[in-house]
């Protein structure tokens, strides 16, 4: 432990370079891969080509990908560039296929039912199929936040700083401690990343916190007047519940 008391100024360096690494892939690749996703719900043929080519990607070993990357794009060796492309690919590789099965997941009846209230496609979108889609999205990009926390690390071998210097450094110099720095602050940084974004998805879904039980309206007799009205309820629901439920009970 002297080890790491006597270096938590490196070690709260390399891990804001880390969060800073992790989190710019991870916003990218979400917004690069919805509107891919949103293409392949609509096309089969697109669908193929998209999820497939997403896979190839993920296969990429990431070690020659970031020594491949400064020729590709004329930037430096040791310029942090090339680990937050390379790692936007791979985010966008993992995330499409989940953005592609959410948004074909949403219910044809509720489309169909924003469309005939005079919605643009891109109000449907926005207002319908991206909300309908949002839990399945959040477990893609939770999935994707992991993967990348995980694989900046690599970045350390071309001279990237951020956590995997620990490890390359604690390796050469045979010094354990120095890895398990490593490794505790990598999953510290991955657990509060899910504790973030599942912390966001209940702040923006808070329809999806539990199965929304049908309303009902409890009687509750007034004071004085003996006669029972009805209690208050909450009704709140988003558009995207009110335009499903209908077309549900339409169908």
């Amino acid at each position: 432990m002297n080890w790491t008391f006597a270096n938590l100024d490196l070690i709260t360096e390399l891990t804001l370079n880390h969060i800073r690494l992790s989190a710019i892939p991870i916003v990218l690749g979400f917004v690069i891969a919805v509107p891919l996703g949103w293409l392949a719900s609509r096309h089969a043929a697109l669908r193929a080509i998209i999820v497939s080519g997403g896979s190839l990607l993920y296969t990429l070993p990431s070690l020659p990908l970031f020594v491949m990357l400064p020729y590709v794009l004329g930037t430096k060796v040791l310029s942090e560039t090339n680990v937050i492309v390379a790692l936007t690919i791979y985010a966008v590789a993992v995330m499409v296929r989940s953005a592609a099965d959410a948004l074909a997941s949403t219910p044809q009846a509720a489309k169909e039912a924003a469309t005939a209230l005079g919605f643009s496609s891109f109000a449907r979108f926005w207002r319908v199929e991206f909300p309908l889609a949002g839990p399945v999205l959040l477990a893609g990009l939770r999935v994707v936040s992991v993967s990348t926390i995980a694989l900046v690390s690599v970045g350390a071998i071309i001279g990237s700083r951020n956590l995997g210097y620990l490890f390359t450094n604690g390796k050469q110099r045979d010094f354990l401690e120095e890895i398990l720095v490593g490794i505790v602050a990598s999953l510290l940084i991955a657990l509060v990343f899910d504790f973030l974004l599942v912390g966001i998805g209940r702040l923006l879904m808070p329809w999806h916190r539990g199965a929304r039980l049908p309303v009902r309206m409890p009687m509750r007799t007034s004071i004085g007047s003996g006669r029972a009205r009805p209690a208050a309820v909450d009704t709140r629901a988003t558009e995207a519940e009110q335009l499903a439920d209908a077309s549900a009970k339409g169908a």
